[in-house]
């Protein structure tokens, strides 16, 4: 992003001893940070909870210097000059729905880690029949369902507002703007990631399912086709609710959808962390903006 313009615009009412007549750092650590972003969308489409977890961090990184970015009088100046403006309307308004698709996501997680402790207690009882253990599985597997509905329908919500947000605004607000844009995709990946995919046909479905609880290669193949563990937890539960195998496939479905478990609710655990550290800057970054403006 290009911060001269600006910074020409406002010379000959800000130009003094302290502030520099190139870009501050601060500008440019913003302007870093929104194109390490930019490359990392355009390097993959979909994540691991590491990676998720490594993007909701970045963010958190991005609205510290965003933070930082604030306190200049250049961009104080700049805020209160356009606040009666649309654009800085659509920056306040476009923050309010990030807070409302993090709070989204965080009752996704939640409902996810609840259905994840549910499933684990099942299986950790594992006593009755094969029938009486499927049959408990699947009052969780309609749960999951209820998760994977409210999340779809929300993620639609996501790319109609996200297709609003296209306006010519001043050089800080358009930085803004683009940490916000930012902001949806990667709570937008995070949602998708919860939510898992979507199996087209029963008969896809269990083809994928045989696919993925055949053998401990299960973990490579669902990196090299970019799935994640969301996926792999769903085939597995999927796979045991079926009751379409022997008892000793049976068996070893159970034990491969604990170790997957295992797994999966611990990262849930870690990404519920990273989301609400997030949060809280997001909404510290929104108090900054308000605070300029009422200054």
């Amino acid at each position: 992003m290009d911060f001269s313009a600006m910074n020409q615009t406002d010379s000959h009412h800000l130009r003094s001893n302290s502030l520099p007549s190139k870009p501050h750092p601060f500008i440019d650590q913003v302007d870093e940070h929104l194109h390490r972003f930019k490359e990392a969308s355009e390097a993959t489409s979909s994540c691991s909870s590491s990676e998720l977890s490594h993007k909701l961090n970045g963010l958190q990184e991005l609205h510290d210097c965003i933070d930082n970015l604030l306190l200049l009088p250049l961009t104080q100046h700049v805020l209160v000059e356009d606040s009666d403006t649309k654009p800085f309307d659509d920056l306040l308004e476009g923050s309010i729905r990030l807070l409302d698709l993090c709070d989204i996501a965080k009752d996704a997680l939640l409902q996810t880690k609840e259905c994840v402790q549910e499933l684990e207690s099942v299986l950790r009882r594992r006593k009755g029949s094969e029938t009486f253990i499927a049959s408990e599985l699947q009052k969780c597997l309609s749960s999951r369902k209820l998760i994977k509905k409210t999340i779809y329908k929300a993620l639609k919500t996501v790319q109609t507002k996200s297709c609003e947000q296209t306006q010519a605004t001043p050089a800080i607000v358009s930085s803004l703007k683009q940490a916000e844009d930012v902001g949806y995709n990667v709570v937008e990946s995070l949602l998708s990631f919860l939510a898992g995919p979507k199996f087209r046909s029963n008969s896809s479905r269990w083809s994928l399912v045989s696919k993925l609880v055949q053998s401990k290669r299960v973990a490579c193949e669902v990196e090299e086709t970019s799935r994640n563990e969301v996926a792999l937890v769903d085939a597995a539960l999927h796979s045991v609710c079926s009751q379409k195998t022997k008892k000793h496939d049976f068996l070893a479905q159970v034990e491969n959808l604990q170790s997957s478990l295992k797994v999966f609710g611990s990262n849930i655990q870690e990404l519920e962390g990273d989301l609400e550290a997030l949060y809280r800057r997001l909404i510290k970054t929104r108090v900054s903006v308000l605070n300029i403006y009422n200054y």
